[in-house]
């Protein structure tokens, strides 16, 4: 078996770096890497990578979708259920359908004006030559408010929902006080759906209070992980997408030059961030029977670990410019940004929205922004984020 050379996937503090050459190294030499100290498997070639996400009768969610998974550790909540991201078919496609239709292309293209407003608000709040956190600034207003109106969350409350995503993702890394913070965030929206069951509204807080399944309501466990995993995916995506794409925008100069020459040529381009950034750093999945995978034998109930950053830049997949960031790309085949299969994210048309809007805004007023010193990154084995990023913008 091939070895990695301190390579941790399960220490949120190795992805205080990039890892693409780990992931390069991992692709060439072992695609199906088996991660002793975690006892899992780590896949990170596309074709790989796509064929598990595609067989969910082979490998299954509801068996752990994290690397820390609580229901591996054992340190999961007792009566807490789990959100849809660990379920699988037939119970996932059911809570998925409470909600679909509103993530639909048509109607997520209804909410344009909305989200421009938005993204214009956050954008009066810098002036030209102004230094400040792109990530308080640019990237994080924009995603807690798309979802937090969706949500029917009032305007008063917005500013706490972002700080409660943000919660969200220590809390899966074990910060006990941000684990404190999020049962707030359950409590939270335990009550406002307890209030649209009596008094529906136009949100989708209603409709989950509202839905039956197998003529049943949602208890309120239920409801409370419903809304947290709302929040946290409508947020934390595009949030770090926008962030991720930004710097690439600012390593690559002649890129962002293309954009701001063309803006029409945004909408590819957010393809090419999705791709380029993989804001989700990795999902897992379970081994429900024996198989193979390259020739190498998985047993019933492995833990596999779907590294979506890496097979994003699989030569195989993209060619021999896989690793160069091209805002002009005509991809042969779909990023797996968005995972692929059952689970592809439900929110995928807003944030390839949002992302589009937000970048058609940036670059018509700070087409030269650049940066003004060295970004930190969040520590997270889940997500592929920033936390902060200074720049200064210029017209």
């Amino acid at each position: 078996m091939t070895a990695i050379p301190e390579f941790r996937p399960d220490d949120p503090s190795y992805f205080l770096q990039e890892r693409n050459e780990v992931y390069r190294q991992l692709r060439e030499e072992s695609p199906v890497h088996w991660y002793q100290p975690g006892e899992f498997w780590v896949l990170s070639k596309y074709a790989d990578v796509r064929h598990v996400s595609s067989d969910p009768a082979t490998f299954c969610s509801r068996k752990g979708f994290r690397i820390n998974d609580d229901i591996r550790t054992g340190q999961g909540l007792p009566g807490i259920p789990p959100s849809m991201l660990g379920m699988d078919p037939p119970q996932h496609t059911q809570y998925r359908k409470l909600v679909n239709q509103y993530f639909t292309h048509r109607q997520v293209a209804k909410l344009e004006p909305r989200i421009r407003e938005f993204a214009r608000e956050a954008l009066d709040t810098i002036s030209p030559g102004e230094t400040c956190d792109f990530v308080d600034a640019v990237s994080a207003p924009l995603p807690v408010l798309v979802i937090a109106d969706l949500m029917g969350i009032p305007t008063s409350e917005r500013e706490r929902f972002k700080v409660w995503s943000d919660d969200c993702i220590a809390a899966n890394e074990g910060d006990t006080e941000a684990q404190g913070r999020v049962a707030e965030l359950f409590s939270y929206v335990i009550a406002q759906a307890m209030e649209r069951r009596s008094s529906p509204r136009d949100d989708l807080i209603s409709i989950a209070a509202n839905a039956r399944l197998d003529g049943q309501f949602l208890t309120e466990a239920e409801l409370g992980i419903f809304g947290v995993s709302l929040l946290v995916a409508g947020n934390e995506t595009t949030r770090n997408l926008i962030s991720g794409a930004a710097r690439a925008l600012m390593q690559h100069p002649e890129q962002r030059e293309k954009l701001v020459r063309d803006p029409s040529l945004i909408e590819n381009a957010v393809e090419e961030m999705l791709r380029w950034v993989s804001p989700v750093r990795c999902f897992a999945r379970t081994a429900t029977r024996d198989v193979e995978i390259r020739e190498q034998p998985i047993a019933k109930d492995d833990f596999l670990v779907l590294c979506y950053g890496a097979a994003n830049r699989d030569e195989d997949a993209y060619g021999p410019t896989s690793e160069s960031f091209d805002v002009t790309r005509r991809p042969t085949r779909p990023h797996l940004a968005f995972g692929f299969g059952q689970h592809i994210c439900l929110g995928a048309h807003l944030a390839r929205l949002e992302a589009r809007v937000m970048f058609e805004e940036l670059l018509a007023r700070f087409p030269y922004f650049e940066l003004a010193g060295e970004s930190r990154r969040v520590p997270s084995t889940l997500i592929n984020g920033i936390e902060s990023m200074p720049v200064t913008f210029r017209a």
